[in-house]
């Protein structure tokens, strides 16, 4: 048997003046022909210098500027926040330029999903509350927990009822001491989201009564009807009578919602949320290129991918212009990157504030080098779209929507628009789920997917050690999706993860 020796470092680019270490670099470890490490040694999945770089000359790794040396450089010095920071430089938007056919396969995968009476493929079958206000979350929640089942005694009210995934509470923080305009519309488009959301069979709407989300006016803006119930605990009474009017409904439609069979359902209807939290180094060497591929095959099955977190693609936003199947998609994404400067400056804050000390510290240095590889999960196909937040996402392939870096307020907004299913990459360790659409969670590197097993469903670390390439690895992500979309429980789903991360963009003065 042979055994092959990797080399200490990774070279992503033949352009770059920094390489990543695989494992920890001690002093004296060669990194590249008569190069080594200083006399600080380089922690894992972080960047060592392999050629000189003056001040202010850029520093690059996937061959694209990640940042600045704030001193000179010598080969093989540790490059990060110590010495490299945010700087200005031209883009090339090149408007299509890389656009290409995509290649569709010849025969589509199918899943096992619930076909609703609308014709649309739901991959979970849950009954779900919204709430219009703060002041009706725990009215909610009460209904929700008279269902809920208990892992440790395994008391099972919904025993019964095997087709029905569960009584899900969808509560938040605002709905009134609000203003009328963007926040309110913002806020009544994620909850009408979620309201008509394929993985719900029936829906509750709960308010106060007093508002200013008032839900008859949200329910007629929003065309809410058919499978909702609307209640005000003014004007039901109290909060007793309200929680009990949710638990008649509730026993009302069980028998309804659990009369569905699950039937071959073709991928073109998955719809994919993208997600990244807890970054690390590797993020962009294993599990983000990794998803990326498992992205374009879901693309060429005819399906759709959404890549968010606008202030996590920013400074890479020219390599999806370049994708982009016309001027005008380009154009939106360019949009969105200037309003978020806008915003950013308005509020005091700059776009360097991401990446967070976590991700500093698994080796990410600026928000270019987090975009750069936070952007690779959208693998390689065309941009159809670009979307604002919680806007119902109706093209197939490739989208993005606008949304902050914060993975529950990024999540939130993908399912609102209709993503039946989230993929969300870490590092870290970040521990996640968005009820009703089932997460998949990706592990950056083999030491945190063995340390958190019963929260991480794939290890991509084996890219690292030369285990696995990065288009198998994104074939088992693609076959675990096609598994968890038929029904397969996700490890999120078994900690029972989803409602608390529901978490709406809040915009605007709270009042």
């Amino acid at each position: 048997m042979t055994t092959t020796t990797l080399p200490p470092v990774i070279r992503l680019h033949p352009d770059d003046g920094v390489v990543i270490a695989r494992t920890v670099l001690p002093p004296g470890t060669e990194v590249a022909p008569g190069i080594s490490v200083g006399e600080r040694r380089i922690p894992a999945g972080h960047k060592v210098a392999v050629r000189p770089h003056a001040k202010g000359e850029p520093i690059r790794r996937y061959g694209q500027i990640i940042g600045f040396a704030t001193d000179a450089i010598e080969p093989g010095a540790w490059v990060h926040t110590h010495n490299c920071e945010m700087g200005d430089f031209a883009r090339d938007y090149a408007w299509g330029a890389d656009a290409k056919p995509t290649d569709y396969v010849a025969a589509p995968a199918t899943f096992m999903g619930i076909r609703r009476a609308d014709g649309r493929a739901a991959t979970r079958n849950y009954i779900g509350i919204i709430t219009s206000v703060n002041c009706s979350a725990h009215v909610a929640e009460l209904i929700a927990r008279q269902f809920e089942r208990n892992p440790i005694t395994g008391h099972d009210p919904l025993a019964a009822w095997p087709n029905v995934d569960g009584v899900v509470a969808l509560t938040h923080k605002t709905g009134c001491g609000m203003t009328m305009d963007e926040p309110l519309r913002v806020l009544r488009r994620t909850l009408a989201g979620f309201a008509r959301h394929a993985n719900f069979s029936h829906v509750i709407a709960i308010g106060l009564g007093c508002e200013v989300n008032q839900l008859g006016p949200m329910l007629e803006e929003q065309k809410l009807t058919g499978r909702l119930r609307s209640m005000d605990i003014q004007d039901s009474g109290g909060s007793r009578a309200t929680v009990l009017k949710g638990m008649d409904f509730v026993k009302e439609v069980l028998a309804e919602s659990n009369a569905v069979t699950r039937v071959p359902v073709p991928a073109s209807e998955l719809c994919v949320a993208l997600q990244c939290g807890g970054s690390d180094g590797y993020s962009g060497i294993t599990a983000n290129p990794a998803l990326g591929a498992a992205s374009d095959l879901v693309v060429r099955h005819g399906g759709t991918v959404i890549l968010s977190e606008s202030p996590e693609t920013y400074g890479a936003e020219h390599l999806l212009t370049r994708r982009a199947v016309s001027r005008e998609v380009g154009q939106k994404l360019v949009d969105v990157m200037k309003w978020w400067e806008d915003y950013t400056a308005r509020e005091g804050a700059e776009m360097n504030a991401n990446p967070s000390p976590g991700n500093k510290a698994g080796g990410l240095t600026t928000i270019l080098e987090k975009s750069l590889g936070a952007m690779a999960k959208a693998g390689t196909t065309n941009l159809v779209e670009v979307y604002r937040y919680a806007e119902p996402v109706t093209a197939k392939g490739f989208v993005f929507m606008d949304t902050p870096g914060y993975d529950p307020v990024g999540a939130t907004g993908q399912v609102a628009g209709g993503a039946n299913l989230v993929c969300f990459t870490t590092g870290r360790g970040s521990v996640f789920g968005m009820k009703p659409a089932p997460s998949i969670k990706l592990a950056t590197n083999t030491p945190m997917y063995e340390r958190l097993s019963e929260d991480m469903d794939i290890n991509c670390g084996e890219i690292v050690s030369g285990g696995e390439s990065v288009e198998e690895c994104g074939q088992r992500i693609f076959d675990l999706m096609l598994r968890v979309a038929s029904g397969e429980r996700t490890k999120s789903e078994a900690m029972g993860f989803g409602a608390q991360e529901f978490a709406p963009w809040v915009l605007g003065a709270t009042m």
